[in-house]
């Protein structure tokens, strides 16, 4: 028998069983119940608009747990931070005795198309921190762009904030590393805007999966017939994939400042910043400053991230590398070692 035979044999009984593994995965999932990202039992505090205060429930009392709210990016859903009990940063922060809160951004429609960057931050994000406050300053954990828009926050009214976390948040949005920001420059934002009202997320997330096209796309469903029989792997697939394409459409006048304020002018860097009149420069900020990022982040480079330490005039900043990406550091295998390590560093005196 020759040498081609035998590799088109082989390469045969390999698709065979590729094929096999495929229909026992179609199969698993079938099988399965209702899967939906969010575990963790919560109340809505007010809803707003489109925006919803949450508070996770936890059984610990509550004037012993500091309070921290959350403020996630505009471009997904918050979800992700608490994708299933194992996979869940908030449920790990509640067990490492803080009182969480969340600032749900919600679905923009028609209506919001007008809303500012203005409205987000001094209307929203106000309300929600002096609700969770109660007068006093609390604990901000800001993520990826919420993380832009907890910067400008805290620049503004510093004296609403005791402690601020960053995690995967731009600053610096015109690194050379930053292929998005690259794309981003040379559109004629205003005319997008202009013509569609809100950008669709469709839209948004077809451009962040083509950033790496192998790896979020063909590739996860390659590994996802490694594990054909197992309920809970695919469970969790599942799980991501609703996340990954529940993208809401971005009202269009706040999404066009974002991207024209720093992908285009890089305003924080340059000091140019202001929102209502009011200057949001990041030497405001001396608070402390705990900066996380991702080492293998495709979305917000490193550089991007650590470049806040130059900006600020903070006795306390400090930075947290985590040997993952943009979204592993959310859901990943480091993903369980960062709710510890926020807790004790907001808990330190």
């Amino acid at each position: 028998m020759s040498s081609h035979t035998t590799d088109s044999s082989a390469a045969i009984d390999e698709l065979a069983q590729f094929k096999l593994r495929c229909a026992q995965a179609l199969h698993t999932v079938r099988g399965l119940s209702d899967v939906i990202p969010g575990s963790t039992p919560r109340d809505a505090l007010y809803t707003q608009g489109k925006v919803t205060l949450y508070r996770y429930r936890s059984g610990a009392k509550a004037s012993r747990r500091p309070r921290v709210l959350i403020i996630y990016a505009q471009v997904n859903r918050p979800s992700v931070l608490d994708l299933e009990p194992d996979r869940s940063m908030i449920a790990g922060l509640l067990a490492h005795g803080l009182d969480v809160y969340l600032l749900d951004w919600g679905y923009p429609d028609r209506a919001d198309r007008h809303t500012t960057l203005s409205d987000y931050v001094l209307r929203d994000i106000d309300r929600a921190v002096q609700t969770v406050g109660k007068s006093a300053p609390i604990h901000l954990l800001g993520v990826c762009q919420g993380g832009t828009l907890s910067l400008i926050y805290a620049s503004l009214e510093p004296q609403r904030i005791k402690k601020l976390v960053t995690m995967v948040t731009p600053v610096d949005f015109q690194t050379d590393d930053n292929v998005l920001s690259k794309w981003v420059r040379g559109v004629d934002i205003k005319k997008l805007v202009a013509s569609v009202g809100n950008v669709p997320g469709a839209w948004l997330n077809a451009a962040f999966l083509s950033l790496m096209p192998f790896r979020l796309t063909l590739q996860k469903y390659l590994t996802l017939v490694d594990h054909p029989d197992q309920q809970e792997v695919l469970a969790t697939f599942l799980r991501m994939e609703q996340w990954i394409f529940d993208s809401p459409d971005q009202a269009g006048a706040a999404f066009a400042e974002f991207v024209t304020w720093f992908y285009q002018e890089n305003r924080f860097v340059n000091g140019t910043l202001s929102l209502a009149g009011r200057a949001a420069r990041l030497d405001a900020l001396r608070m402390p400053i705990l900066n996380i990022y991702a080492t293998e982040d495709h979305l917000v480079p490193p550089a991007a991230s650590k470049a806040l330490g130059a900006l600020v005039r903070s006795e306390r900043y400090e930075e947290l590398a985590v040997q993952t990406g943009h979204i592993g550091i959310y859901v990943g295998s480091r993903a369980h070692t960062l709710p510890p390590k926020i807790a004790a560093w907001l808990k330190r005196l």
